[in-house]
């Protein structure tokens, strides 16, 4: 009877023990970010750092409002001329829920620029943040 109450408590601890073990090391930690946000975030942060930060010319007139904690499932941000920041975004660039499609529309779009512009979103959303494409 002992051996039998012997052999069950060193089961019991074995499984208590068990039950203590940290998970492995290289088990990624969710971030609780949606796809949209994760995808938005490496653009904007390109965005801002190739056409604003860099005082790129083609961007001179134009600053960034970033809306990346919209509570709406949209994070985007928007390019409004430089001297007036309430004014009628001239470029919308964002994401929707859970996919990490990135959407550019507006009227730069319809500008010289808006090539540029496309071929620097794609490449910054592919993973790429490089400022200019390379040959």
């Amino acid at each position: 009877m002992i051996k039998n109450r012997t052999i069950a408590l060193i089961a019991a601890s074995g499984f208590a023990l068990a039950s203590c073990q940290s998970s492995p090391k290289s088990a990624p930690v969710p971030s609780g970010k949606s796809p949209a946000l994760l995808a938005m975030e490496q653009v904007a942060i390109s965005a801002h750092k190739c056409w604003i930060a860099s005082k790129d010319p083609a961007f001179k007139q134009y600053q960034m409002a970033n809306e990346l904690n919209s509570f709406s499932g949209q994070p985007r941000f928007l390019l409004v001329p430089a001297k007036h920041y309430g004014g009628k975004p001239l470029l919308v660039v964002q994401a929707q829920g859970n996919s990490s499609h990135v959407d550019v529309f507006g009227p730069l779009m319809n500008d010289p620029l808006g090539a540029r512009i496309s071929s620097d979103v794609a490449r910054w959303q592919a993973g790429n943040p490089a400022c200019a494409a390379t040959a």
